[in-house]
């Protein structure tokens, strides 16, 4: 029995920041490549047991952007601070600790490391691209390894690819009722959630908006369901993301759906109605933040641009007061 190893060397940094290298950000580029890399494991059904990363902002940000694309849960991905600026010694101290049962291991890291770690396991079988670069940003070499994680030696592994994210394609498959096309983002984005977060005030309902991000209009906590959350789930985190929910229940079943076009195609976005018993308070919450308000009900249209939603908040003042 064999198992492999898929390596993957975080995407381009933006080294235009000034901040720790620790901290350092990805580019859109990185976040891209990360994406396109996901898709080709997605594509070659490539499912990792185990989903290793460095904890630095670079390298966990490419594993969240990887797994997610490939349709796995970012919450899997275990982070182990020994493979940040690691050597080959100590990241082979890290694959050793992987448990027996694990099959294929997907490790997102850094170079040099990376570099010596493939160049040290290939040993003889070594073959240098012609450009030279082993592991430039963003890229996959996927080996294979004998049996046992702990007793890898040099020279033990056979590289069966290298994927650098220039040799993929840019979009990504998106299944219709007439077929694949292809689209700006990887296909779960365009699955969406949003609440419509409420409280009973002297009598009236109230619905709680935020600021758009470009603080252009007045919307409600809304965002791409992430691969391992249901899209209730996923409409909680996005209330307490973008609305400091801190305390909150779903009530009664979806309210509704409303589409609208983004990244190349349509999104559909399923509503549900949120129930808000706590909110971060104001002085917490922050002028960082978006700008939060409670508007009534009967008020509500003149501040949603989706004319679909606000009469699914119309729909829900109704319900609550028939």
């Amino acid at each position: 029995m064999t198992r492999e190893l898929l390596l993957l060397r975080h995407g381009k940094s933006d080294w235009d920041q000034i901040v720790k290298d620790f901290d350092r950000p990805l580019k859109d580029r990185g976040k891209r490549a990360a994406q396109q890399v996901g898709q080709w494991l997605k594509d070659n059904q490539l499912i990792p047991d185990l989903l290793l990363s460095s904890p630095a902002a670079r390298a966990i940000d490419t594993a969240r952007k990887c797994v997610r694309t490939l349709g796995l849960a970012a919450e899997l991905i275990q982070q182990d601070e020994d493979i940040y600026e690691a050597s080959v010694p100590e990241l082979l101290q890290v694959l050793g600790r992987c448990p027996a049962e694990a099959q294929r291991v997907l490790m997102v890291g850094h170079n040099p490391g990376f570099e010596e770690l493939v160049a040290w396991l290939l040993g003889e079988g070594l073959e240098m691209p012609e450009d030279g670069k082993l592991m430039p940003t963003a890229t996959l070499a996927r080996l294979q390894l004998p049996d046992d994680w702990s007793a890898l030696e040099s020279g033990c592994a056979k590289l069966l690819a290298q994927v650098r994210p220039r040799q993929l394609p840019k979009q990504f498959p998106f299944n219709t009722d007439e077929g694949i096309e292809y689209r700006d983002r990887p296909a779960y984005y365009y699955s969406q959630s949003a609440v419509i977060p409420y409280r009973i005030k002297d009598g009236e309902v109230q619905i709680l908006l935020v600021s758009s991000s470009a603080n252009r209009h007045w919307v409600v906590p809304k965002g791409i369901q992430e691969p391992g959350l249901s899209a209730e789930d996923s409409a909680i985190k996005e209330a307490l993301e973008e609305a400091g929910v801190l305390k909150g229940k779903i009530t009664g079943a979806e309210l509704g759906r409303y589409s609208y076009n983004k990244w190349g195609g349509r999104c559909e976005v399923r509503v549900f109605a949120l129930k808000v018993d706590k909110l971060i308070a104001d002085k917490q919450w922050g002028s960082a933040q978006r700008e939060r308000k409670w508007v009534p009900s009967s008020k509500i249209a003149g501040y949603l641009k989706q004319p679909e939603l606000a009469d699914l908040a119309l729909e829900l003042a109704r319900q609550l007061n028939p």
